[in-house]
This record gives structure tokens, sequence and C-alpha cells, in this order.
């Protein structure tokens, strides 16, 4: 019952068994009805016969009657009392009188025609207006009845028609001619019989079908749940979920997984290198610092204190930078302070004293350029930028503030030898340098670019590197304007 095929399964038998016991509920009243509309017709019909020979004052001995038994007749006058009743009938149920018997004066050999009947002398036709004219049949729909009859010794269900006809004199009767159930009865239970019988089988193949369907349909759902486990067992990610060939649903979950197992595989062996070099990078000043201090416990004369404190500061803003990353892997969103980039700008380069290169700043005096951020990473960034011209520049440094669409852009130039074209998204990786020799002094850690662009993505802005109309460098970053 847990799985889907169980469920798919259960769930269209019982649709298709709801539809299929609304449809023969439907067709076995259509069924019903028309047999009974053909019931009521052949009722009426007889019934009309036999009242159109009364209407021309035939005799109820003479009357005739086709086929009494499968069509009684019972015929009563304007009192409800029986005067003539078909042969054979000896019980009737459902009409007007439950009586068979003619009354006295109308029994058999002492019955006078209806022609002999006497209504007070009264031969006009002014009478009552429902009722047919003299010698003629009413033209009214006759009232049909559900009844039962007993002819010659059967019980049997029967559809009567009432008919009403005046005889020539002026004697209204009331004639009952019924038609049998039995062939409606007896197609109705075949046909219910038959629905009754066919259904569960129907039902048991619509279950198989669905059945075999849905677990032709979700085999390459197994394979992909397989693939998986093994994935997490194995804990390889460069394996890939089988793709199967259709264009279904289930090919684009496949498709949709590789994708994820891709991106996981990309995170994983980012982390990996991104470990590798951060452990390469703290090493280095950490092996040197040690070597330092063994050195001037051996011999204090020689203590280099002034490479000690700059392996010493070297290890703290790697600690930071790594600090940071980790903060900004993490997913942490930047505060919301409103903060005027141009003033951001000469406070940054105002406190930046011992530059090699003096920073030229171009800002609007009466323009305000205000983002929404965290203060301490902007500062970062244009740190970072700052440095990294310092690092290239060869004797000027332009920063420029200025609106760019629908925010500002804060653009830092150098004259330096520039970033070849191929190597303009490369830098902005972790531990990336394309300094020849992978100095400290020179190359720094190669993490200054990629905190720069990351913090700057995460203030929904952006970071690219472009040729400076000096010959160098010329970093774009992008900010959105503050509401």
């Amino acid at each position: 019952m847990r799985s889907v095929r169980a469920r798919a399964a259960i769930g269209a038998t019982l649709v298709v068994a709801v539809a299929l016991v609304a449809a023969g509920l439907a067709v076995l009243s259509v069924l019903r009805t028309n047999l009974i509309d053909q019931a009521d017709l052949q009722a009426e019909v007889a019934a009309r016969e036999v009242a159109g020979q009364l209407a021309l004052d035939t005799a109820y001995a003479d009357l005739d009657l086709d086929d009494e038994e499968d069509h009684p007749v019972q015929v009563t006058d304007e009192e409800g009392r029986v005067v003539f009743v078909s042969k054979g009938l000896r019980a009737i149920s459902g009409t007007a009188s439950t009586g068979v018997s003619p009354v006295p004066s109308a029994s058999a050999g002492a019955t006078p025609s209806p022609g002999d009947d006497d209504d007070d002398g009264d031969d006009d036709d002014g009478g009552d207006s429902a009722r047919p004219a003299r010698g003629e049949v009413s033209s009214d729909d006759p009232d049909f009845s559900d009844g039962t009859a007993t002819v010659d010794g059967k019980q049997a269900d029967y559809r009567f028609a009432a008919v009403e006809a005046t005889t020539p004199a002026g004697l209204t009767l009331t004639v009952h001619a019924g038609a049998p159930l039995a062939t409606e009865q007896e197609a109705v239970n075949t046909v219910r019989g038959a629905m009754l019988t066919g259904l569960p089988l129907l039902l048991a193949v619509v279950a198989g079908v669905t059945w075999l369907v849905t677990r032709r349909a979700l085999r390459p759902v197994e394979g992909i749940r397989r693939e998986m486990a093994a994935i997490t067992a194995s804990e390889d990610l460069a394996r890939r979920v089988p793709e199967p060939d259709s264009r279904d649903e289930i090919a684009a979950l496949a498709r949709t997984t590789n994708e994820t197992l891709t991106a996981l595989e990309a995170s994983v062996e980012r982390q990996r290198r991104f470990v590798a070099d951060a452990s390469h990078e703290l090493r280095s000043p950490i092996a040197s610092l040690r070597t330092q201090l063994e050195v001037a416990e051996a011999h204090p004369e020689l203590l280099d204190l002034p490479g000690a404190v700059a392996d010493t500061v070297r290890l703290q803003v790697l600690a930071a930078d790594l600090l940071l990353l980790a903060r900004l892997d993490a997913g942490e969103k930047p505060g919301a302070a409103r903060l005027e980039v141009g003033a951001l700008v000469r406070e940054e380069v105002s406190q930046r004293t011992g530059d090699r290169i003096p920073v030229t700043v171009e800002v609007a005096e009466d323009a305000s350029y205000e983002v929404n951020g965290s203060r301490g990473q902007l500062v970062r960034v244009i740190g970072n930028l700052l440095d990294n011209a310092q690092r290239h520049a060869a004797h000027r440094i332009t920063v420029q503030v200025a609106a760019d669409g629908g925010g500002v852009r804060v653009e830092i130039r150098d004259d330096g030898a520039g970033v070849p074209e191929d190597e303009r998204e490369r830098i902005f990786e972790r531990f990336v340098r394309l300094d020849d020799a992978r100095s400290r002094d020179d190359g720094g850690a190669g993490l200054g670019l990629a905190i720069a662009r990351d913090v700057a993505t995460r203030h929904g802005g952006t970071l690219t590197v472009h040729r400076a109309p000096e010959g160098g460098a010329a970093f774009r970053l992008w900010l959105p304007r503050a509401a």
C-alpha cells in the first residue's frame, strides 16, 4: 500500500469502478424506461381497441380481444363497478377496482349490450365536458399504473393503461388493459447480471494494467535510486545516474540529478583545493616563524625581529581572510546599513598613508551614491582592490565613483601590465596568482580578489576586470543603488 504502484493501481481501479457503476445505473435506468414506454404503448393500444369497440355499441360478449393472456382487460362503469373482464382473469391490482367479477346486472348471459343501458332518457351531449362524447373514445392521454394480474392461475406484473369511452346510450366506461412486464424485467435482470459478472473482471484487468504500466514507468526511478545509494555508499561523486531516452518527467529528474551531482562534485573539489591551498599558505609563514624562533633561542643575537613580526602579520591577515571566506560560504548575508560610497572611498584612501603610489579619487562633490550593505565588507573590497593596484601599478592609480544605470560604479584603474583577456575570470578564483613565482612578497595569498567578488555578489552587485585607458587593469565594482 505504500508503494506508488499499489496506490496508482488502487486509485485507478476505484475511479473506474465508480465510473462503471454510475454508467451501469444509467444504462439500466434508460433500458427500464424504454421497456416501460413500450409496455405503455402496448397497453394503450389494447385499451383503445377495446374502448373503440365499446364506443361502437359492441356487446360485452362480442368484444374481440386479441391475446387475452398477454393483455388482460377490465371494464368498469362510472361508479367503479366491474362490468366486464377478459377470459381467464381471476385477480387484479393497480386499477380503479380490484374486483374481477362483473356486477349481477352485467353477468354473463344476463348483461345487455352497452347500447341497451339506460341513463334516464338523457340522450343529449351536454353532459360532463371532461368525458368523451357519445359513441367516442377519449382523446386524452391514458392513465398508467403498475399492478399485478392472475391469468389462468399465473400471477405476473403488468403495466395498465386506463382509457375512457362513452357508448351511444351515454354510458361512460373505463377500459383497463394491461401489458406484461416480464420482458422488461428479464431484460433488466439479464443486463444487470452481465454487468455484475463483467465488472470484477474488468476491474481486475484495469488494476493489472495500471500496475504493469506504473511499474514500467517507474523502472528508471528505481535505477536512479540504486545509483544514488551506491554513490552515497562509495562517496564517489564522479558517478552519474542513468538517464532514460524518453523526454518525460523522469528523464528530466535524472538530468537534474546529474547536474546536482556535477555541482556537488565541483563544490567538494573546490573545498578540497581550498583546504590544500590554505594549508600550503599557512605552512610557509608558520615554518619561517618557527625557524626564526629556534635560531633566536640558540643565538639571541641573530633574531630577525622584523621578519618574525612580518610573518605574524601575514598569518593574521591570512587567518582573517580564511574566516571571512568561511562566513561567506556559510551564506552570511550582508547588513542593510545605508552607506555613501563616495565618502567610503575617500575615507579608505585617506587612511592608506604607506602606499607606494598615491591614489587619485574622482567623485562628484554634489552627487550622492548610496547603497545598502555591510560597511566592513565593502571597505574590505575597496582595500583589496587598492592593494592589488599598488602591487601592479607603475606610476598612477585612479579611483572613480559614478552612477551607472540603477546602481553605483566604483572603478579602480592602474597603469601596470594589465590582466590578459584569457585570465580575467581565473584571477577571481581562490589562491590564484598570475605572478611568475608564488612569492608571498610579490603575489600575496591570492585571496583578495576572490573575497572581493564574493562580497560584491552577496550585495547584489558584480565585480569585473577590463583594460584601463592607461593600459593597465580596470576593476569595476557595481552595486545596486539604495531604494
